[in-house]
């Protein structure tokens, strides 16, 4: 802007720079403000040239970040000015300040159509970047018949056409419903002529977003396209301004190529004989420089080739061609090269008869997988992954478990996840599928998901060949001085089953299977407890006639467990004490299970169901529904009529548990026994989730989501009609004739969220929004999944986050458009400052059609994300408690309304929220002891306390006692626990874990001690 003769302006400017803190600017601008205000009231003495300069202070101070309410129709009123200085004023101020929907642009429509069509090209010029930057309804009514007048004027210099073209381009993707485009065609094809290569740039551009929406209309412009493209390729009339650096217009050959990716097939073969030779000698003629923008050039236009490659399905001798370039660049040094080189030979896999040619770069590929680059590793283990079949799977899957021991945890559970697929699928035999998922679990425990142990149960139950050599190899992991938890898991479940098939090998007697299995016994959590006294009763019927001294040795566990605070190992405690004294009747009652049904695997069904593909998307949305699309395009397999698809009896799928330490069976498989429960289950259908697909195990950029599960499951009940509440959250924007209304209960998947780390935070018929998170002590980086379901893009996509006081919260840039089936993931970075239960805001918003969708969305950052399990004993305990003595820190409160949960409910409620429920420390079994850390910028790590004392009688109230060294912290967390036992809705609990069919005999309990007894607490010293 030129600020030439205006010494106010520049004055003011001067003051702000030369402010020494934020109070003095704030001061500054609030007194000029006021002098703006009461020239602005006395407007009848204003010249053009001091109001000129009054709207400049009010954009300048709009940049500095204040509200600027006022003044806004003198800036309008600056648009008709019939000189160039205050007329380019009001455009500039009014683009910057109004919105689309804002009242006053309305004044100036007429002003803006008489620049548009009269005679002065640099009126013109302006007019059409103000139509362009807002881009209204109203406008594009009005103006775009005006605009698309001066496109194809023959009278027009070519810098008002190419700002008409773009200003069209930017009302026909705002408004597609108003924009009329029918019968242009034939103006497309004669502007596609054009010699000037910036109007034919802008043109191309316009070309590709009419194309996407219909390319029916638009065969005519095919050959034109090619014939750019021959242009460009040979370098023919290219003036020297489009050249970038010895490269003839990358933009405009990228965006043609992109153009005629929309057109499904090329018939004419003079037409595409001409194509193939434009596309031969871009790739002959691109290599690996040392100027970086020349790269950056010539590679946009190689990948926008490559693609156009595969869009055509070109000879084989072409496709082979593309993957030894790309072979190439996987082995340079450049790390964005070599991505590029990874992520598009990932997208050849798609393309037949090309794989082989792939195989051939297979060492190369895995030498990526150990590159410093964590985004070219997971490129790398994409292409691993998709290019494997029979003839290469057991290098590739022994590769990834070497890889495993060092990778890095963000990549351990995706790594573990497509490891055991490629080991299910592509398997020479079944003990080395044992040998490689065995394997797994040790190098990887924590990251193996329980779908992975309960599949090799199911293949070592159905194979009698195989249940000695997994026994045996039971056995020696669990030789191993330390373990993991999932491997004793594993390995107890099939030697309790099959051990007797050892019983001839030395070390393998029943009792020192038993000796081995119990020496684990100290050191799992109580899901597993529960499974380990199913083995131990198996070992006994194993040994009928029985052994006395084995006997009295598991009798005697049972004995000890039998007054057990968890009520699912009380209860297998007491049961099998009593069934093992039944002798020989022990064989029947507990006989080896039976076969399962031949079945699918959950984890391969989720491999054929997603596909997963890193390259830009806008540019194949035809391939996207015409085809199996591998790219984040997902393919919605649900019926037409919109019903969910009937998963078959063959599904895997794990049924969630309250606790996540506690393990439950996976319905649809049988695979209660795992657990050790006597019976096999019917199997059970379970609906399948969208999310499951945006969340799926080969979805880019994030570990695979094997525990994320079906709606359907965590949310009890089949999913009706919204609530009111939820309908309130849908707010419509602008007219539109249907409203869209969300499926599923909002609350209830909020809820559901606070539980767990991955799930769908929302969803409608036209989008599902899902999130996956994890959380480091006062950090948090959640990804926001937003799927497009439908076979159109969604448009005016905005998503803002409405952050409390006590969070910091920055989202990255969510892109304007979202292509159809296609999934964008936009991480959060999160950071807790301060304890408080206030909860984040997602305002999502964007357009479909008509359909203008507004929603609020609470995001699941609370309080108690910001946790951490502990354990603490009776010495650590104590001696805290004490000295956490009454308020603030300590504050008690008698809790009633609460909503009846059984006591091992409730225990596993906190452990869901974080809280570890400390078994033993309080001697009233009808109280709760429970301990977590608490992490904040402002606490760092703060120790929390808490008791919860019940009365048996009435399970609607409680007392609860919490204690910690900071006030606040006290206060708010005592008041979240009081909020879930009372408020949360019960459909968004999932099950509780199945137990026995056999009638439970129950250990005695000690009576209840009254809420009001103060002389209850932990006999004195609580």
């Amino acid at each position: 802007m030129a600020l030439s003769g205006m010494r106010g302006l520049s004055v003011f400017i001067s003051d702000i720079r030369n402010c020494q803190n934020k109070e003095q600017e704030r001061l500054r601008v609030d007194k000029e403000l006021g002098n703006v205000r009461t020239r602005f009231k006395n407007e009848k003495g204003l010249s053009p040239y001091e109001k000129k300069k009054y709207v400049w202070k009010m954009l300048y101070i709009y940049m500095l970040g204040y509200d600027v309410d006022f003044g806004h129709m003198e800036a309008v009123s600056l648009i008709s000015a019939p000189k160039y200085p205050e007329k380019q004023v009001g455009y500039i101020v009014t683009s910057c300040l109004l919105n689309e929907n804002h009242d006053f642009l309305r004044l100036a429509i007429n002003t803006v159509r008489n620049d548009i069509i009269g005679r002065n090209e640099t009126f013109q010029c302006l007019a059409l970047t103000l139509v362009g930057n807002i881009g209204g309804r109203e406008f594009a009514e009005s103006l775009a018949p005006d605009v698309q007048k001066l496109l194809i004027s023959s009278s027009c210099r070519p810098l008002v056409r190419k700002k008409a073209a773009l200003c069209l381009l930017r009302l026909y993707r705002k408004n597609p419903d108003v924009v009329n485009v029918d019968g242009w065609a034939d103006r497309m094809a004669q502007l596609l002529d054009e010699r000037d290569l910036g109007v034919l740039t802008s043109s191309m551009s316009l070309l590709v977003a009419l194309v996407s929406n219909n390319h029916e209309a638009y065969w005519t412009c095919l050959p034109k396209c090619v014939k750019i493209l021959e242009r460009l390729a040979r370098n023919q009339d290219i003036p020297q301004e489009y050249t970038y650096y010895g490269i003839p217009s990358p933009w405009l050959q990228v965006k043609t190529m992109r153009a005629l990716q929309y057109f499904p097939t090329i018939e004419d073969p003079n037409t595409r004989r001409a194509l193939f030779e434009v596309l031969q000698r871009i790739l002959m003629g691109t290599d690996v420089v040392k100027n970086v923008n020349k790269n950056n050039a010539s590679h946009a236009v190689l990948f926008e080739a490559l693609a156009l490659v595969m869009h055509l399905d070109a000879e084989k001798e072409m496709m082979s061609q593309c993957v030894a370039l790309l072979g190439k660049f996987i082995a340079v040094r450049e790390p964005n090269i070599r991505y590029l080189g990874l992520e598009n030979m990932t997208r050849m896999l798609m393309v037949t008869d090309v794989q082989d040619i792939i195989k051939r770069h297979q060492a190369q590929i895995i030498t990526s997988l150990k590159d410093p680059d964590i985004s070219i590793r997971r490129r790398a283990l994409d292409l691993l992954y998709g290019m494997c079949d029979v003839s290469n799977a057991k290098d590739i899957v022994e590769e990834l478990l070497q890889y495993l021991s060092t990778a890095e945890f963000a990549m351990r559970e995706e790594l573990s996840l497509k490891a055991a697929i490629l080991a299910e699928k592509f398997a020479p035999d079944l003990s080395w599928y044992v040998d490689v998922i065995l394997q797994l679990i040790d190098k990887a425990g924590d990251f193996v998901s329980d779908d992975i142990w309960f599949r090799v149960v199911q293949f070592v139950t159905n194979n009698e060949d195989l249940q000695p050599y997994a026994a045996a190899k039971a056995k020696e992991y669990l030789d191993k001085p330390a373990i993991h938890e999932t491997m004793v898991k594993v390995s107890a479940y099939i030697l309790g089953e099959y051990s007797h098939l050892l019983a001839r090998r030395p070390g393998c007697s029943p009792k020192e299977i038993f000796s081995i299995i119990h020496e684990k016994l100290p050191t799992v959590s109580t899901s597993t407890i529960a499974i380990l006294l199913s083995t131990y009763a198996k070992i006994l019927m194993h040994t009928q006639p029985a052994d006395p001294e084995l006997q009295n040795q598991i009798w005697a566990i049972f004995n000890k467990y039998e007054s057990c605070i968890d009520a699912e190992i009380q209860q297998r405690a007491v049961e099998y004490f009593a069934l093992s004294r039944k002798g020989a009747a022990l064989m029947d009652i507990l006989a080896e299970m039976p076969k399962f049904p031949e079945r699918q695997s959950a984890l391969i069904k989720k491999a054929e169901d997603v596909e997963v593909d890193t390259a830009e998307q806008s540019a194949i949305k035809l391939r996207a529904q015409q085809q199996t699309s591998n790219a984040l395009v997902v393919t919605d397999q649900r019926p037409a009529n919109g019903a969910p698809p009937s998963v078959g009896p063959l599904t895997l799928v794990k049924v969630p548990s309250m606790s996540s330490n506690v393990e439950h069976t996976s319905a649809d498989q049988g695979l209660t026994q795992p657990n050790g429960s006597l019976t096999k289950v019917e199997p059970q259908s379970q609906s399948p989730d969208l999310l499951g697909d945006l969340l799926g195990p080969l979805a880019i950029e994030g570990p695979p989501a094997a525990s994320v599960q079906s709606e359907q499951n965590t949310i009890s009940g089949v999913e009706g009609a919204p609530s009111a509440a939820d309908l309130a959250a849908i707010v419509p924007v602008g007219e539109q004739t249907n409203s869209v209304q969300p499926i599923g209960n909002i609350n209830e998947r909020f809820y559901a969220l606070c539980l767990k780390d991955s799930g769908v935070l929302y969803e409608d018929p036209n989008i599902q929004i899902g999130i996956k998170a994890e959380w480091r002590m006062h950090h948090g980086r959640l990804v926001l999944f937003l799927g497009n379901k439908n076979t159109s893009p969604l448009v005016s996509v905005q998503a803002i986050i409405l952050p409390p006081a006590h969070l910091k919260m920055e989202l990255s840039l969510v892109p304007e458009t979202i292509p159809p089936r296609a999934q964008v993931q936009c991480p959060l970075e999160v950071m807790n400052i301060q304890p408080s239960r206030d909860v984040a805001v997602l305002d999502f918003s964007y357009k479909f059609g008509t359909n203008m969708v507004n929603v609020k969305l609470r995001l699941p950052a609370v309080l108690n994300k910001f946790l951490q399990p502990i354990t603490v004993s009776a010495e650590e305990f104590f001696p805290q408690w004490r000295s956490l003595s009454g308020p603030p820190l300590k504050l008690q409160e008698v809790v009633r309304g609460v909503r009846p949960l059984p006591l091992v409910e409730m225990a596993n409620l906190f452990n869901s929220f974080r809280l570890t429920v400390c078994p033993g420390l309080d001697p009233n079994p009808n109280n709760l002891v429970a301990s977590t850390t608490f992490y904040s910028e402002s606490t760092r790590a703060m120790l929390c306390l808490m008791r919860i004392e019940t009365d048996p009688a009435d399970r609607t109230q409680l007392r609860m006692t919490v204690a910690s060294g900071d006030p606040t912290l006290t206060f708010e967390l005592k008041e979240f626990i009081k909020e879930q036992l009372v408020s949360i809705p019960t459909t968004s609990r999932e099950p509780a874990a199945p137990v026995p069919v056999t009638a439970p005999v129950t250990a005695p309990v000690t009576p209840p001690t009254a809420l009001t007894d103060p002389g209850a607490m932990l006999a004195g010293l609580l």
